[in-house]
């Protein structure tokens, strides 16, 4: 039993992908290996995944290992094929190529994520009964010391405007790395708070299911 501090962690935005790289197959595996022919990709890479399979698609993943013509997606479980029907999950991999710091953070916040339920009753039933069904949309805010100079506010500034999804990178300083893909939306003007320090704020709305890799 551990309890750990937020403290020193820091975030990156992914500021440049690499072209797409098409894999034409992939497998049901605790861990699923995807086949690309003459693939580039290096063992830690982080890639954005586009899939068939909708429970895979769109999210931020490491790669495990590599052969010349296939690429493990690490902790990436696919095994159950009424989840991830066999021969459907084809796609492609956006290699991140560079992150952005995300610097100055002064908080962070998050909600979403709650379980949803369907409630029902029968005619001849006094009681309610709970079905749980989906979880609600997840976004989380950053807050930080206004600083234009660094380099975050152009990377959250071009994601603001394009309304494109970007990489996200948590790197916990009790160890350990979370990937999330998300829409940034950046509010550049500073509060004005006496005895404040001036602060923006960035929202992210997660895409696609987060992945937590313990190194």
């Amino acid at each position: 039993m551990s309890v750990f501090l937020p403290n020193g962690s820091t975030v990156g935005i992914a500021a440049t992908y690499d072209a797409p790289v098409i894999f034409t197959a992939i497998t049901n595996a605790t861990e699923a290996s995807a086949s690309s022919v003459g693939h580039d990709l290096e063992v830690g890479d982080f890639v954005e995944v586009t899939s068939g399979w909708a429970r895979l698609s769109n999210r931020v993943v490491r790669i495990k290992s590599v052969t010349a013509d296939a690429f493990v997606l690490e902790s990436v479980n696919t095994l159950n094929a009424a989840r991830f029907i066999a021969g459907a999950g084809a796609g492609s991999v956006r290699r991140i190529l560079t992150w952005t710091p995300i610097s100055q953070v002064t908080e962070s916040s998050k909600s979403g994520g709650e379980q949803q339920n369907v409630t029902y009753s029968f005619l001849e039933e006094d009681d309610e009964h709970q079905i749980p069904t989906s979880k609600s949309a997840l976004s989380f805010t950053l807050t930080m010391a206004d600083d234009p100079s660094l380099p975050h506010n152009d990377v959250l500034l071009e994601a603001d405007d394009d309304k494109k999804p970007r990489a996200v990178r948590v790197n916990l300083a009790s160890g350990g790395v979370i990937t999330y893909n998300a829409f940034a939306s950046f509010d550049n003007v500073p509060s004005l708070t006496k005895n404040n320090i001036m602060a923006v704020t960035a929202v992210f709305a997660v895409v696609a299911k987060f992945i937590r890799y313990a190194a």
